[in-house]
C-alpha cells in the first residue's frame, strides 16, 4: 500500500522515528497510525535489546527538586556518547526520570536488583514503574524509546531520593 507523505510526517513527530522507518511501519500496518506506532515500538524493543551490552560512559547527573523544597532527586543516566548526552531526547529522558524518583520513591533502578520476594516491581522498581505523566508507559519504555531514536545502549546508572526529616536506610 502507498502512504502519503503527510502520514510519514505526522508518524515521525509522533515518534521520533527516521522517515524510511515510519514509511515501513506505516505500509505494514496498512495505513494506520496507531498500529504503525506499535510497530515502531516493538522495533525499538528489539533494537535496545541488541544493544543491551554496549559499555555506556558518557551521560547526565540531572537534580530535581519539588517547588515546595521538601522533597528532591538526583539520577545518573548513561549513554554511549557524549554527543547523545547533550541532545533534547536524552535531556528529556533524564529529567524524566529525575521527576519519577522523587514522586514516587523507587528502591531498585531494575527487576534484578531487587531481592526475591521484597514486593510489587511496579512500586519497587523505577524501569517497571509506571510514569507519572502517562500511566500506559513504564520508565523502561521511555528509556527504550530513547535507545530506539539515538542508536545507543542508555541505562539508568543510579538515583537518590531526598525528603525533608526523613532518611531511609538504602537497600543492601
Amino acid at each position: 500500500m502507498a502512504v502519503s507523505v503527510e502520514a510519514v510526517k505526522a508518524l515521525r513527530e509522533m515518534t521520533g522515528a527516521g522517515m524510511m522507518d515510519c514509511k515501513r511501519a506505516l505500509e505494514e500496518a496498512d495505513g494506520d497510525l496507531e498500529r504503525a506506532k506499535e510497530i515502531l515500538r516493538e522495533r525499538g524493543v528489539a533494537i535496545a535489546e541488541k544493544r543491551a551490552g554496549r559499555e555506556t560512559a558518557q551521560g547526565l547527573v540531572w537534580s530535581y527538586i519539588h517547588h515546595d523544597g521538601r522533597v528532591g532527586s538526583l539520577v545518573e543516566v548513561n549513554c554511549e556518547t557524549d554527543f547523545v548526552a547533550r541532545t533534547e531526547e536524552f535531556r528529556s529522558l533524564v529529567q524524566a526520570i529525575a521527576l519519577q524518583v522523587a514522586a514516587m520513591a523507587p528502591r531498585y533502578v531494575s527487576e534484578e536488583e531487587m531481592p526475591p520476594g521484597e514486593g510489587d516491581p511496579r512500586e519497587l522498581c523505577l524501569l517497571s514503574q509506571p510514569y507519572v505523566r502517562d500511566e500506559s508507559r513504564t520508565i523502561g519504555d521511555l528509556v527504550r524509546d530513547v535507545i530506539a531514536k539515538t542508536g545507543e545502549n542508555v541505562r539508568v546508572r543510579r538515583f537518590a531520593r531526598f525528603e525533608l526529616g526523613r532518611y531511609d536506610e538504602p537497600p543492601a
